[in-house]
């Protein structure tokens, strides 16, 4: 069966890096198709002759044909095949930064950059809305853009859901691509407590400090069995994935260790849950 991705997002959050990725995971990428001509791609790579098997499709530069793609989207469902459509965003801040950077214009830039990209967003709004993941760049350097990415389309990944816990800074802003956020800042904070302020969550003194309090013991138990209770209905709704995310003040202790721990949780359930540190190393 031939597996289509839809790429596509907000001008300046990543969709050519995204492009690349997939050309790199083995994708034929065709980067900025008309919508219109999206069913006749799926023609062609449905051919009995034809090689490809996985097609990522890259589109929004062209915002005015979008329109088309909620049903071209439909259709291609509707003749049995696997379609997902990856959506990415960021902030206006990060956005204005990133084009002020690389001295680009804007695709929709008559007037002000910030101008322009409202108008995007209200154009792009609806297929957003709709998107089967959303990944927020606004805190992702390169790298770990490609992390998501790579545990999102690997092989033998698409047929079951996936599940990602991300530990995040409150600092540094509230993730908009998470399903279900959690908040662990009602427990002790390693910062203020000398040796451990220079760890991270991932040193074993900073991990038995932050489970040795009664509230995480708590915290996780409960944790663990709403989520033994959510996956089976995501799974039963049909959901593809499943997304967490656990926040301490900046993103570099208490969350980090109870991220590593729910998704140690979740394993243990039977499912497979990838862990991602979003601020980490700031």
């Amino acid at each position: 069966m031939v597996e289509f991705v839809i790429l596509t997002g907000v001008s300046g959050a990543g969709r050519s890096t995204a492009a690349g990725v997939l050309e790199d995971l083995g994708w034929f990428v065709i980067d900025n198709l008309p919508t219109a001509l999206m069913v006749k791609v799926a023609e062609l790579a449905m051919d009995p002759g034809s090689s490809r098997d996985r097609v990522a499709l890259v589109v929004g530069r062209d915002t005015e044909q979008l329109h088309e793609l909620g049903e071209a989207v439909a259709e291609l469902r509707g003749r049995g095949l696997q379609v997902r459509t990856v959506f990415l965003d960021a902030s206006d801040e990060v956005l204005v930064r990133r084009f002020e950077g690389t001295r680009r214009r804007h695709p929709l830039g008559r007037e002000g950059v910030l101008e322009a990209i409202a108008l995007e967003r209200d154009r792009l709004e609806r297929i957003r809305l709709g998107a089967d993941v959303l990944i927020d760049t606004t805190e992702l350097n390169v790298n770990q853009l490609r992390e998501r990415l790579m545990y999102l389309f690997v092989d033998g990944r698409s047929d079951r859901l996936q599940l990602s816990v991300v530990s995040f800074g409150f600092k540094f802003g509230l993730p908009l691509d998470v399903d279900n956020v959690f908040d662990v800042r009602f427990l002790p904070n390693p910062h203020w407590v000398p040796g451990l302020r220079e760890l991270d969550g991932h040193d074993e003194r900073v991990r038995d400090y932050v489970l040795s309090q009664p509230e995480a013991k708590e915290f996780t138990s409960r944790v663990d069995g709403l989520l033994e209770f959510l996956i089976p209905s995501y799974v039963k709704e049909g959901k593809s994935y499943m997304s967490v995310a656990i926040g301490c003040t900046g993103g570099k202790h208490r969350s980090v260790v109870l991220a590593e721990e729910m998704a140690g949780r979740i394993r243990s359930h039977g499912y497979e849950a990838a862990v991602f540190h979003r601020d980490i190393k700031k």
